[in-house]
């Protein structure tokens, strides 16, 4: 206890706290430098760097041969938002995650009431059915060691069997 305090102040009146650092010593917080090693997967095999950059829209073929949600096809490429897939055995598929609703509006009960009133055809009025399609259709693709999924919005019923339309299309490109 009788050793000098090493962390008093300088005769400028600034306070040392803790010991001082060389130059050239990192300090807290995140290296500055990346780590040395590579991650891999378990087989081994190098991870691919995450943020590769996205190669601009080749002008192979020039108009869209075929469109569905934002994949397109474009001469012997497949072109999405994360880059150029090989048209060649390209693998297509769709999932149906809309529904069709069907119920009985407002207006109908209503009319069947006050024609109810008058006479007895104002239950025909319940025969009136109102149809609701809601939900997606789930495109996906895969080529060349890439994949990529898009959703289209179902506006009708017969939605799924455009898509499927669409994708039987492209997948006669792909063989």
């Amino acid at each position: 206890m009788s050793d000098p305090n090493p962390y008093k102040a300088d005769d400028s009146g600034n306070y040392e706290w803790g010991p001082g650092q060389q130059a050239g010593t990192p300090g807290y917080g995140y290296p500055q430098t990346p780590p040395a090693y590579q991650p891999t997967l378990p087989g081994g095999v190098p991870v691919p760097p995450q943020n590769a950059p996205v190669p601009a829209m080749p002008m192979t073929g020039g108009a869209p041969v075929l469109s569905l949600g934002d994949i397109s096809v474009v001469g012997d490429q497949i072109i999405t938002p994360a880059g150029a897939m090989p048209l060649k055995g390209a693998v297509w598929n769709a999932m149906d995650m809309s529904r069709t609703e069907e119920k009985l509006p407002t207006v109908a009960i209503v009319l069947a009431v006050i024609f109810f009133l008058f006479c007895l055809l104002g239950l025909l009025f319940l025969l009136m059915k109102e149809k609701q399609t809601t939900g997606f259709i789930q495109v996906t693709v895969t080529s060349g060691g890439r994949h990529h999924s898009t959703m289209i919005p179902a506006t009708g019923p017969d939605t799924f069997h455009w898509v499927m339309g669409q994708l039987n299309y492209a997948r006669s490109l792909s063989v």
